[in-house]
């Protein structure tokens, strides 16, 4: 019994051997083709339902090659369109009630109680106001996004996104469901990392965490707008100056899509090496969304518990932003001094020391960049009419030819504005997904992978821009 039983053990290794390494998919792919042949012959359905026609139309047209890829790009465009406009208003209204109002209103509690100076500065002009900042530009577009993409996610389209993109995400050795992921970080990259616990396979899982942050997050699409609308639509004629403006938005949102498939496949044939795994996709039956389990799922568990990480972090930052521009040592601040010491190192990049220090005190949140940019402008030249509550205090400008003016007063170019919206698109997480990638690895070595490969490629793309751009130029 025991040679008969062995030569079975040695066929059988000599056959899992011989097999085709994509042995499993083709038996699988074979399996369905002769189910669905078998039931198209066989089952006959007298009267097919309205709704059934309706919804196979449906599917044909959205997971298409020829239509699926347009309808997710317009898609997309619809639903960034709608959270960017949709968000000015109440945008507005939060920084006018908690900015505009919330302040003074501090100002002149602290000065009734004789609090010191520098207490109150740091308190309101430091903790309070990044604080304000943070929740006033990140809460609405949040609050617009997460139920659009849940009434997406109910409707039952996003399988649809996944499905059309899995072949993609395969050719690039990570998972088809990272389609879904990424997707959410569009909206923030920490809702996106947590997305990510829809992959079973722990190698493609880390690869879609690590990933995630070339997903423009809605902190980012505010510097993106402004850049390409005050600079890069100068550039054009008046009538087209909208149609360049909306165009190289979209094309910094499309590179990072390229740059996702390019480190993913890049992570899958390095540090992550392995095969991509198979996984059935079933493409669920439409269903019109629920809206009380809508408003839950995307205002409680993903808006207001992705803010509340944020303003934990931005609140400490404040404090740290607000010391390093009024702590005097020797005749400037210390923000005067690492933006002198910066600027070699922007200057490389097409930036400069102002934008570098920037990234690196409104780390907690890519909302405040913008406010903390103008605020280090006007520290550094002195620049009158703007920042009227003194200096280290974080304002905005809603005017945009006066903004166009302070910029290019400071020496500000078409090529700055160019590398800051790529080294937008390709710099180290916020500190809410950093901490969110840490919580969901449990690992110090792959957070570091995270924050730092985006670092890698911002470096790399923003040096080769800015070595073309003053060589032919």
């Amino acid at each position: 019994m025991s040679e008969p039983r062995q030569e079975l053990l040695d066929a059988a290794e000599r056959l899992r051997w011989e097999l085709p390494q994509n042995f499993r998919d083709r038996w699988v792919e074979q399996t369905y083709a002769e189910s669905a042949r078998l039931a198209g012959a066989f089952v006959h359905q007298d009267r097919p339902s309205s709704r059934l026609a309706w919804e196979h139309r449906l599917d044909r047209f959205l997971t298409s090659r020829w239509t699926g890829f347009p309808t997710m790009v317009a898609m997309l465009a619809l639903v960034l369109w709608l959270t960017i406009k949709g968000a000015n208003v109440p945008s507005a209204l939060l920084a006018k009630v908690l900015i505009g109002g919330g302040q003074p209103l501090l100002h002149h509690l602290a000065d009734a109680v004789m609090l010191p100076t520098w207490l109150s500065g740091l308190l309101i002009d430091g903790i309070y106001l990044t604080t304000a900042w943070v929740v006033s530009v990140m809460l609405p577009p949040m609050a617009i996004f997460f139920p659009m993409f849940t009434i997406l996610e109910d409707f039952g389209y996003l399988p649809r996104v996944a499905f059309n993109l899995d072949s993609l995400f395969r050719r690039a050795g990570a998972h088809g469901k990272q389609a879904l992921t990424m997707t959410m970080g569009w909206g923030c990259n920490a809702a996106g990392v947590v997305a990510t616990r829809v992959i079973d396979s722990p190698r493609e899982r880390l690869i879609a965490i690590i990933t995630n942050n070339f997903s423009l997050c809605n902190g980012r699409w505010p510097t993106q707008i402004l850049l390409a609308t005050v600079f890069v639509a100068a550039t054009a004629p008046p009538r087209l100056a909208s149609a360049v403006a909306v165009g190289s938005v979209l094309f910094v949102a499309l590179l990072g899509v390229v740059l996702m498939f390019f480190s993913s496949w890049l992570l899958s044939r390095t540090v992550l090496r392995g095969e991509a795994s198979t996984f059935s996709l079933e493409l669920p039956p439409y269903r019109p969304p629920r809206i009380w389990r809508t408003l839950y799922t995307s205002l409680i568990d993903r808006t207001m518990i992705t803010l509340w990480r944020a303003v934990t972090f931005a609140a400490p930052a404040g404090a740290v932003l607000w010391l390093v521009c009024n702590i005097p040592s020797a005749d400037a601040s210390i923000a005067s001094y690492l933006i002198r010491w910066l600027d070699p190192i922007g200057w490389v990049l097409g930036l400069n020391g102002v934008i570098m220090l920037a990234y690196v005190v409104a780390i907690p949140a890519n909302e405040i960049v913008i406010p903390t940019i103008l605020m280090l402008t006007v520290l550094v030249t002195g620049a009158a009419g703007v920042g009227e509550h003194g200096a280290g205090v974080m304002f905005d400008i809603g005017d945009h030819g006066t903004l166009a003016t302070l910029l290019r007063g400071a020496g500000w170019t078409t090529l700055t504005a160019v590398c800051l919206m790529l080294f937008s698109l390709c710099h180290n997480p916020c500190s809410t997904t950093i901490y969110t990638i840490y919580k969901e690895t449990r690992s110090a070595k792959w957070t570091a992978v995270a924050t730092l490969l985006p670092i890698a490629f911002g470096v790399v793309i923003c040096s080769s821009v800015a070595l073309v751009w003053r060589l032919l130029l």
